[in-house]
């Protein structure tokens, strides 16, 4: 069956990038035989093999990272400072895989705790699922493709791709790169398409894992079509970040405007929902809004920028449309965002009723709410009052109430003095509720994307 083209469009001029095929179900099975062909043939790669994949794989992202940088810009939006950071954060994390996997091991089991164990060994190893599918979003088409890719491989998978449109000539571009620098071909592939091809990727049945990042409705939809095989997920967010009384007020200020604004906001843990001590709520608001006019909205090949324009100008609506529904419902801007083209600059709206999609809603947008609370019983209450769990933040010196929220906040990762966008690899992401299942970061991931096995042996 042959399905209509997809155009992908420079959000910044609106102009035609090119025409991605849908690939449906034949592109999948196409791909999904190479990957399984590959793993047959590499699936006893000893250990060092893989690493040397690996280290390959970095180097050739490395010296490609001008080229892919310029591709992120003008598919995505995101402005080239920015870009290029993301591209060494990829690099980094591909090198970090190579030198977690040589650590990946088993462990000896005491089967003589029971009885009838006497006179048995036993042992665990990690075995790879075969093939496994990444379905990656648009936001890092660099750092959320390389943290399915190179787990998968370190595991000793073969991995097939469907990045979202507009993350597709980044990933046709690494693969390319990869294959150059040595990877057998089949290793890892790509696939274009849109919501169809990432259907049939995962249904297919000889994958056998599936790593998705994306919305929760998109997530669920999958998971559906995926059926009874390993499915990895993380999802929506609507990140919350607490401001107490004793919190260094500047700095929080300055880094919740970053965590919430740069970037467009287009990141899952982007801060969305600002929690303030109501003692504190005036002196913080003029912070916030000081540091989030701070931030440099312009193009995105301009190495000044903090915000370019969002992936799409429906995007773009999509936002102002969740300010207009806030202000219909009593809200009230303390910094109104203006959009021009797919461009939005920082909002910051407060006095927000529960009802607002703002409130409710992932924003995926460079908006925040900033809403106060009279104590830390009722930050945590407003805190939790959300179907996501994703990231977190509290600002804060006390340790004590900083315990607190380690033990109460749900969410899967909660950062002390720093905003709800920071993250390092090595932690291991992922969230609770509808933010997702199963966990990222290095050994974790990798951890993920195998099997433990048990071996057992009678004396």
């Amino acid at each position: 069956m042959t399905h209509p083209a997809l155009d992908l469009i420079n959000p910044q001029d609106g102009s035609l990038i090119t025409r991605l095929p849908e690939q449906g179900e034949a592109g999948v099975a196409v791909a999904v035989a190479a990957a399984q062909a590959c793993f047959m043939a590499q699936r006893k790669a000893p250990v060092h093999q893989r690493v040397a994949w690996l280290k390959a794989g970095a180097a050739a992202l490395q010296e490609a990272a001008e080229e892919l940088a310029q591709i992120i810009r003008e598919d995505v939006g995101k402005p080239i400072r920015v870009a290029r950071g993301e591209i060494k954060r990829g690099v980094e994390f591909i090198e970090a895989c190579a030198a977690a996997l040589p650590q990946l091991g088993g462990e000896v089991l005491p089967l003589d705790a029971t009885a009838m164990g006497a006179g048995h060994f036993g042992f665990t190893r990690h075995i790879p699922y075969g093939v496994v599918a990444g379905i990656t979003p648009f936001n890092a088409p660099i750092n959320l493709l390389v943290q399915k890719v190179a787990p998968a491989i370190a595991a000793g998978n073969a991995i097939v791709v469907k990045p979202a449109p507009a993350g597709s000539r980044t990933a046709l571009r690494l693969a390319e790169l990869f294959v150059a620098a040595g990877w057998p071909a089949g290793l890892f592939s790509v696939i274009t398409g849109d919501r169809i091809t990432a259907a049939a990727l995962v249904a297919h049945p000889g994958v056998r894992a599936v790593s998705f990042t994306g919305s929760t409705a998109g997530g669920e939809a999958l998971a559906r079509a995926a059926g009874a095989k390993k499915f990895l997920a993380e999802l929506g967010s609507n990140a919350a970040n607490i401001v107490l009384a004793d919190a260094d007020i500047a700095d929080a200020a300055k880094k919740i405007a970053a965590a919430g604004f740069e970037a467009s906001g287009q990141q899952c843990i982007s801060a969305q929902r600002v929690l303030v001590a109501r003692q504190v709520l005036s002196a913080f608001l003029e912070a916030f809004v000081t540091a989030a006019k701070a931030l440099k909205v312009g193009r995105a090949d301009d190495a000044t920028s903090d915000l370019g324009p969002m992936v799409t100008e429906a995007a773009a609506r999509r936002v102002m449309d969740m300010c207009a529904d806030a202000i219909t419902k009593g809200a009230r801007y303390a910094l109104e965002p203006v959009r021009q083209g797919a461009t939005v600059s920082p909002g910051i709206l407060v006095d927000l009723p529960r009802q607002a999609r703002l409130w409710c809603e992932e924003v995926f947008g460079p908006v925040a709410v900033v809403v106060p609370f009279d104590d830390v019983d009722q930050a945590l209450t407003l805190a939790n009052d959300s179907d996501f769990g994703l990231q977190g933040a509290v600002f804060t010196r006390d340790l004590g109430a900083a315990f607190r929220f380690a033990d109460d906040f749900d969410v899967g990762a909660m950062w002390v003095n720093q905003a709800s966008r920071f993250r390092l690899d090595m932690y291991p992401f992922g969230g609770v509720k509808q933010s997702g299942v199963g966990r990222e970061g290095v050994r974790y991931a990798i951890e993920e994307m195998s099997q433990v096995k048990f071996i057992g042996i009678k004396a």
